[in-house]
């Protein structure tokens, strides 16, 4: 068997995850300014372009399974920030609507992007370089 295949540094699969962490942490104090998580702010960056959207639609634009978003979305339901209500026509489906409350983060939160990207020590060029690759990866699923 070849040990250098089982050497950590030499899995793709770790400076990702390692990576993944570190920039999700560095939005830590930013949300924390705006009273959300980091996977509530996915999902209301969603909502801020949707305004109206099913729990399944989220799910897919996020990568996220229902068990994960449910909780998610009840937190944010309480805080005031979203409405949860069954669809009319289908009542399986969960349609999900931005409250005022919630559009109203959406101008403080659109400063954190510019915030994010000065703590990365990556040039513009390179982030958009490694923004095409992550998707070229999550678009072969």
């Amino acid at each position: 068997m070849d040990n250098e295949r089982l050497k950590l540094k030499n899995q793709l699969c770790f400076p990702l995850y390692a990576c993944a962490k570190e920039v999700v942490r560095s939005y830590k104090p930013y949300l924390d300014e705006i009273g959300l998580t980091y996977t509530q702010y996915i999902a209301m960056m969603v909502l801020w372009e949707h305004e109206t959207i099913n729990v399944k639609t989220l799910g897919e634009y996020l990568y996220l399974d229902s068990g994960t978003l449910t909780p998610l979305l009840k937190r944010l339901e309480s805080a005031g920030f979203i409405e949860r209500n069954r669809d009319l026509n289908d009542e399986r489906n969960v349609i999900i609507k931005l409250t005022l409350k919630g559009e109203a983060l959406k101008q403080p939160a659109s400063m954190i992007p510019e915030k994010i990207q000065k703590c990365l020590p990556i040039t513009q060029n390179e982030a958009e370089i490694l923004y095409k690759l992550l998707y070229k990866i999550l678009d072969n699923k």
